[in-house]
């Protein structure tokens, strides 16, 4: 009986990831998808526009826009490049919202998705905390709010298994009270790629789905659903193990090839079948241990901070022309 490999394709949040596994080893080009690269100071910004239905099935992402930043040596924990990176996601964000004609008077409602009891899952509510909420000025004295702010509120909703409510249920009740002209959802993502785990963040004009990171199909937050526009903001905080797996076998493949050529003779039947059919057998080798783990740093309490602080620092210099984009701070404490 053959297997059902839908079953066991490499989990990924990341539009960037989709397209790099779309497109294989040759990096062939992929009708219906736009990347635009460029890299400064150690921060490399992709933009991949996906323009049309063909494009959307051959990477399995919707429709949309999706900007990825990607700092690999945010891991050193430097402030310097944790402020550079800042300045660079406000600009970003900025830019992102005038291209999906989000204008400067636009109320936001921030919502930070996820579990704050637990660290890889606390991006969200982390984000919250340190985001400039000024709604309520808005509302209780509105001739004394100076200009160049816009009317933010934000909300931490928790996690079905904690409030026994769907995150879509509460934001959809606030939705309809306050009526905001846009919705940015936070929430942490899965990625198959250990190098891109608290380095890297994605902006996205699709929405998010919460607990799509460890597979839960739930009810999302996105325009269709909630009616009005929803931005996405992820960084990937965990991996699952047999991802991890099918790395390390296809790099040990890679090194074998480079040496000595014996390649089939080490790897066996691994070095004939895909990539896809590989993470199967690893999937069904760890079966038995009753699920597949989800893996992240031990490092996760520093790295989640310092990536939530980004975020939040980022978020409020494009959300508010008075916030100066130079003097953001890495972090908001």
């Amino acid at each position: 009986m053959e297997p059902d490999l839908q079953l066991y394709s490499v989990r990924t949040d990341l539009a960037l990831e989709a397209k790099e596994m779309a497109q294989g080893p040759q990096r062939t080009p992929i009708p219906g998808v736009n990347e635009e690269v460029e890299e400064s100071e150690g921060i490399k910004v992709t933009r991949l526009g996906v323009a049309n239905a063909a494009g959307s099935q051959a990477i399995g992402r919707a429709i949309g826009n999706y900007v990825t930043l990607e700092v690999p040596a945010l891991r050193g924990g430097d402030t310097g490049l944790q402020q550079k990176v800042a300045e660079v996601f406000a600009r970003e964000f900025e830019d992102f919202l005038t291209r999906i004609g989000i204008g400067k008077e636009a109320s936001v409602l921030i919502v930070g998705l996820g579990n704050w009891n637990v660290t890889p899952d606390s991006l969200g509510p982390l984000v919250v905390e340190n985001a400039l909420i000024t709604r309520q000025f808005y509302e209780l004295v509105p001739d004394q709010v100076s200009p160049g702010y816009r009317k933010v509120s934000a909300i931490a909703p928790g996690v079905l298994g904690l409030t026994g409510i769907e995150s879509s249920e509460v934001v959809q009740g606030i939705v309809d009270r306050t009526k905001p002209d846009l919705i940015i959802a936070i929430d942490a993502l899965a990625s198959r790629s250990l190098e891109r785990i608290n380095t890297t963040i994605q902006i996205a004009d699709i929405g998010i789905h919460p607990g799509s990171g460890i597979g839960n199909k739930r009810r999302g937050l996105t325009q269709e659903i909630l009616g009005v526009p929803c931005v996405a903001i992820g960084v990937p905080t965990v991996c699952y193990a047999s991802t991890i797996v099918n790395n390390v076998l296809e790099m040990m493949k890679n090194h074998f090839g480079q040496g000595a050529g014996h390649t089939k003779e080490i790897m066996g039947m691994l070095d004939d079948i895909s990539e896809q059919e590989r993470l199967s057998l690893v999937k069904e080798v760890l079966e038995p241990l009753g699920h597949d783990l989800i893996v992240t740093p031990k490092e996760i309490d520093e790295f989640i901070e310092g990536i939530a602080n980004i975020v939040a620092s980022g978020l409020n210099a494009a959300l508010h022309d008075a916030v100066d984009p130079e003097n953001v701070g890495a972090y908001t404490h």
